[in-house]
C-alpha cells in the first residue's frame, strides 16, 4: 500500500476528518503520544489491550526535523481549509458527508524514511492515535485531543497494525451513514475516557501537500493537493482563497469535463513522495489550462464559500492578482499558466463581490 506523506484525510471513506491549530506535537517525555508507531513487519490484530508503552527509537535528527516540518505543514493546511469544508457543505451538494472530525494515526501511516522520527515523536506502538481535531466539529466540541488512543467508535474495536488506518475507515464508513452520533472510548494519559461525538456535515475531499517547489493546486474531483512551493509563497488567507478554488473545481467536476481528470490523478500521485521524480514536470505535465468559463465558475463559487467562511471575499481578487504577477502565464506549471488570469474573470468576480455584499447587507442566504 503506498503511503501518502501528507495527506491531509478530509473524506469520509477514512472516517476521521480533521483540521488542527498549529499546535505541534507534544515531545515532553511521558506527555501523550500523538499518533501512534508501531513496529515494522507487524500484521493486523484486533486491540484487545490498551496502548503500548513507549519505547526507545532511534532516529537521525535530519528525519525528525524533517518530520516536525510535515506536521507543521499539515496543521497550517488543516486550520485554514477548516471553516471552508465545515461552512460550506450545502455547497457541496453530493460532496458532503457526516465525518468524525478528527484524524488518527500510527507509526505505519508514515513513509519508511520517516517511520523512525514518527515513532520518536509519537511515541512507540500499532494503536490509532488522534493526530488532528477539526476546528468546528462535533469532535472538537465533545473534547477529543491530539494524542489520545483510540480503543473503539460505535461499540466496534478498532484495529491496530500495519494497515490499522484502511482497516478502521473499512469498519467505520458505513456505521456513520446510519446514525448522527457516535461513542468513542479512547486512552488519555493511560486513563479510560468516553466521549459521545457528534457528527460533522462537512465537504469530504482529501487534501495533499505536493513535495515540489514550482506554484502550483491540482483537483481531479476527490482530490486536492497544493504544491509546497505554492504553500511557501502564500499567506494564510491566500492559502484559503487557492483551497476554495480547488473545491470549487473538484464540485463542480471541471477535472472531468476537460478530460483531464486521469493527467490530474496521476500528478498527485506523483508529488506524494517525500523526493518525488520531477522529471515530468519539465513541460506541462500533461495539462492544458483550464477552460476560462470553467475558472469564472470556480471564482464565484470560490468567493461564496469564503464569505460563508468568514474570509473576505474581495481577497480572492487580490490573490488570483498577484499570483498572476508573479508567476505569469509564461511560467510553466505555475498556477496561472494553468489558470490565465484575465480582465473578463476579473469583472465576473468584481459583479460576484457586488451581489455577495448586497445578500450580505441584507442579510440573504449567501448561496450563489
Amino acid at each position: 500500500m503506498r503511503k501518502r506523506l501528507e495527506r491531509l484525510y478530509v473524506i469520509v471513506a477514512l472516517v476521521m476528518l480533521s483540521v488542527t491549530g498549529c499546535s505541534m506535537l507534544n515531545t515532553t517525555p511521558g506527555a501523550p503520544e500523538p499518533g501512534t508507531p508501531s513496529q515494522p513487519g507487524n500484521e493486523p490484530h484486533a486491540a484487545t489491550t490498551g496502548p503500548n508503552k513507549p519505547g526507545r527509537i532511534d532516529s537521525r535528527p535530519e528525519s525528525e526535523a524533517e518530520f516536525d516540518q510535515m506536521i507543521a505543514r499539515q496543521d497550517r493546511v488543516y486550520r485554514v481549509i477548516a471553516p471552508l469544508i465545515v461552512k460550506n457543505a450545502v455547497l457541496c451538494k453530493t460532496s458532503a458527508r457526516p465525518l468524525l472530525g478528527f484524524t488518527a494515526k500510527n507509526r505505519h501511516s508514515f513513509p519508511a524514511e520517516l517511520r523512525d522520527a514518527a515513532a520518536t515523536r509519537l511515541g512507540k506502538g500499532d494503536e490509532l492515535r488522534v493526530v488532528q481535531v477539526l476546528e468546528g466539529s462535533g469532535a472538537q466540541r465533545a473534547g477529543v485531543q491530539r494524542g489520545d488512543a483510540l480503543l473503539s467508535i460505535a461499540d466496534k474495536r478498532l484495529p491496530v497494525g500495519t494497515q490499522a488506518e484502511t482497516e478502521a475507515a473499512r469498519l467505520l464508513a458505513p456505521l456513520l451513514k446510519q446514525t448522527n452520533e457516535v461513542d468513542v472510548q479512547l486512552l488519555r494519559n493511560e486513563t479510560p475516557v468516553s466521549l459521545k461525538i457528534a457528527l460533522t456535515t462537512a465537504c469530504a475531499f482529501t487534501v495533499d501537500i505536493g513535495n515540489a517547489p514550482h506554484a502550483n493546486a491540482y483537483s481531479d474531483g476527490r482530490r486536492i493537493m497544493v504544491t509546497a512551493g505554492l504553500l511557501a509563497d502564500l499567506s494564510d488567507q491566500e492559502l484559503a482563497v487557492i483551497l476554495a478554488r480547488e473545491i470549487a473545481h473538484n464540485v463542480q467536476l471541471h477535472a472531468n469535463t476537460m478530460q483531464m481528470r486521469a493527467t490530474m490523478t496521476s500528478i498527485i500521485d506523483t508529488l506524494l513522495p517525500p523526493k518525488p521524480d520531477l522529471s515530468g514536470f519539465a513541460g506541462s505535465a500533461g495539462l492544458r489550462k483550464m477552460d476560462e468559463k470553467l475558472d469564472q465558475e470556480a471564482d464565484r463559487i470560490a468567493m461564496y464559500m469564503l464569505a460563508r467562511a468568514g474570509v473576505n471575499p474581495s481577497l480572492a481578487i487580490d490573490t488570483l492578482e498577484r499570483l498572476a504577477r508573479r508567476y505569469p502565464v509564461t511560467v510553466l506549471n505555475s498556477y496561472t499558466a494553468l489558470h490565465p488570469w484575465t480582465e473578463d474573470r476579473k469583472r465576473q468576480m468584481m459583479d460576484t463581490l457586488a451581489e455577495i455584499r448586497k445578500k450580505q447587507a441584507s442579510k440573504k442566504s449567501l448561496v450563489p
